[in-house]
């Protein structure tokens, strides 16, 4: 029985206000056994499925250890170039219904000023993946070969970043060309961030495996805008933006589905994860593991809510991690 559509409401914080990401968070009770979430996804062994997004305060060190600290099973950075970069003039972020808008421009110090960050980041305990971006498969190597990492991502799915992103990430030949180079030019896995803003998902995937991919992660934000209804400009200084939250949850299964039935790799899932039934249904679609980012408005608890939920969710129906991934496609084997 499918649930009743309901779209959880995203508290952002507004301009001029922080996020509320220092509230303690009361763990639950422990005292009965609950099923194993540890995992081997992508060439790495996680105590559990959920990861911190590229982006959603992978910025430093300490916001990454303390991620990790509060549950979840690794960590991506945000995402990395050759050279610093200011990114967009604001405003950068908007919230909508159901989600958030956001056209950040991948602001970053470079790779070289990051590695400090990632070396007190592994500290955590959890694998620590770098998202890396370039605007080409030398330069995507390039930052391979200077930076240590337990694994890196590739970006090649930003919306809203000139050169970048999904403008190298939407062509299957120009995936395989940057995913075969930081693979022949690193000995650790290598994911591949996926754009959804694409006529067909699964060629950029089995592109993305041809080059020698370890996972692919699905999805990053859909491209999209907001325009002041009284002074009729857009409101991002960049005009246009990247949607994500629960808003975009069903395009995230829909993808994660098609492509876990037809690659040979793991399936990343990422797109509105925000309750524990969010990520069951991900998995289920096929997900090997999963990615949070605008839950985290919550706060850190959110690792632990979901963790939890799912660890009770397959007590409660005598189930595996195992026997969740790629259900619903079994189901109609």
């Amino acid at each position: 029985m499918t649930r009743p559509f309901s779209c959880p409401r995203i508290n952002y914080p507004g301009p001029g206000r922080s996020l509320d990401i220092d509230k303690p968070f009361i763990f639950p009770d422990r005292s009965t056994a609950m099923p194993s979430l540890s995992i081997r996804a992508g060439g790495l062994d996680l105590k559990n499925p959920l990861l911190l997004a590229a982006g959603i305060l992978g910025t430093t060190g300490a916001s990454l250890r303390r991620a990790a600290a509060s549950g979840a099973g690794g960590v991506v950075t945000k995402s990395l170039g050759s050279a610093p970069r200011e990114g967009h003039p604001g405003p950068t972020i908007v919230p909508v219904e159901c989600g958030l808008l956001n056209a950040m421009g991948l602001p970053n110090p470079s790779y070289r000023g990051f590695q400090e960050e990632i070396d007190s980041a592994r500290a955590g305990g959890v694998p620590v993946i770098a998202s890396i971006f370039g605007s080409s498969a030398a330069e995507f190597a390039q930052i391979a070969r200077g930076l240590k990492a337990d694994a890196f991502e590739l970006n090649l799915s930003c919306p809203h970043a000139e050169n970048y992103g999904s403008e190298l990430g939407r062509y299957p030949d120009l995936v395989e060309s940057v995913t075969g180079a930081v693979k022949a030019a690193s000995d650790v896995p290598i994911w591949v961030k996926l754009t959804p803003n694409t006529a067909d998902i699964l060629e950029l995937g089995l592109a993305a495996q041809r080059g020698g991919a370890d996972a692919v992660v699905a999805i990053n934000t859909l491209k999209a805008m907001a325009i002041d209804i009284e002074s009729g400009y857009p409101i991002l200084g960049n005009r246009f933006g990247g949607l994500s939250g629960p808003a975009v949850k069903p395009v995230a299964v829909r993808c994660v589905y098609e492509l876990a039935a037809r690659l040979e790799i793991p399936v990343i899932g990422v797109g509105g994860i925000t309750t524990w039934e969010d990520a069951v249904e991900m998995m289920m679609a096929g997900a090997s593991a999963l990615q949070v980012g605008t839950a985290l408005l919550r706060g850190y608890g959110v690792f632990e809510e979901i963790c939890t939920g799912l660890a009770r969710y397959l007590e409660r129906k005598s189930m595996t991690i195992d026997d969740l991934v790629g259900l619903a496609s079994r189901r109609l084997s």
